[in-house]
């Protein structure tokens, strides 16, 4: 139904002081905060995971070496979704504005609900993260105790923990333990903490103050002494749930976002109305490739 006369009653009045309710700042590419920015030309993507050979034995005095072998693991598949707004104008509301280009004010805000649904898109790979609704390449969710490795082991980069400072030391210690799909110990660091709106008092005070948090002895605070995420905290307004938190590690190739096509606008007239209207669209796909990429908690 397009956008008529009768819905922007005040816009054609003399006398009209302003217009407000679009004007609103918002949270710009927050999932960048997340994801490693990717672009593709096809109508999907996909990265295999490869396992490479184990601990070299030793070979005895004589005896023949040791023959290992590599295999493709498992594969990480990102199909683009295409995501689409549209709005209509009757001819004639067009002509009897008195204030302002009405395909101006509107376009910008189709930029703003895209804006928000790619945030919001990015951000529910980590709020669905802990649902095995929603597997990776290697069959379970994103945060998992049960990752396999090809030896038959599991590794994990999930607990169940309200923020806090031992939560923080205790999965800062579990990422510098991870190992490779042969078991080889990997390096691997945490670089920055993603938290929801509700959080963000808790870890200023557990990472920024001198002293170690809620307790009367004077030790220091070791995560800020050794300068632990590198890449600070960042708060994501796209969280859903309140008690959640999130490390995003350097990890090659994990936290992935692939842009198919970038936004686009498009305007046209209607012959037989005379109604005008405005659509814009994006293609692009959120997903993980390797789930070392990022350690989470639901909260205790």
């Amino acid at each position: 139904m397009a956008i008529n006369r009768s819905q922007l009653a005040k816009e054609l009045e003399p006398g009209l002081h302003a217009l407000f309710g679009m004007e609103y700042g918002t949270y710009q590419r927050e999932y960048e905060q997340i994801f490693e920015m990717d672009s593709s030309e096809k109508a999907f993507e996909e990265e295999v995971a490869l396992s490479a050979f184990g601990a070299a034995p030793e070979k005895g005095e004589g005896a023949a070496v040791s023959y290992d072998t590599a295999q493709e693991f498992f594969t990480a598949r990102y199909v683009h979704k295409t995501y689409a707004l549209a709005y209509s104008i009757t001819e004639e509301a067009m002509d009897d504005n008195l204030y302002d280009s009405l395909s101006k004010r509107y376009t910008k805000a189709l930029a703003r609900s895209h804006a928000h649904t790619r945030n919001q898109t990015g951000a529910n790979v980590l709020n669905n993260g802990h649902s095995g609704s929603y597997t990776g390449g290697d069959g379970v969710a994103l945060f998992s105790a049960a990752h396999p490795l090809v030896s038959g082991a599991n590794q994990s980069n999930t607990v169940s923990a309200d923020l806090s400072e031992t939560a923080l030391e205790n999965a800062v210690i579990a990422i510098a333990d991870w190992k490779d799909n042969r078991g080889l110990p990997i390096n691997i660091q945490a670089k920055k903490l993603v938290i929801p709106t509700q959080n963000m008092f808790t870890a200023e005070r557990i990472l920024n103050s001198e002293l170690r948090v809620g307790t009367a002895d004077n030790d220091t605070n070791a995560m800020r002494n050794m300068g632990m995420f590198s890449e600070g905290v960042h708060v994501n307004h796209f969280l859903t749930d309140p008690d959640s938190w999130y490390l995003i590690t350097d990890a090659p190739r994990g936290m992935i976002h692939f842009e198919r096509k970038p936004m686009t606008t498009q305007m046209e007239p209607e012959f037989e109305t005379g109604n005008y209207r405005f659509k814009a669209s994006c293609r692009y796909s959120f997903g993980w490739s390797d789930w070392r990429g990022a350690f989470g908690s639901a909260g205790a």
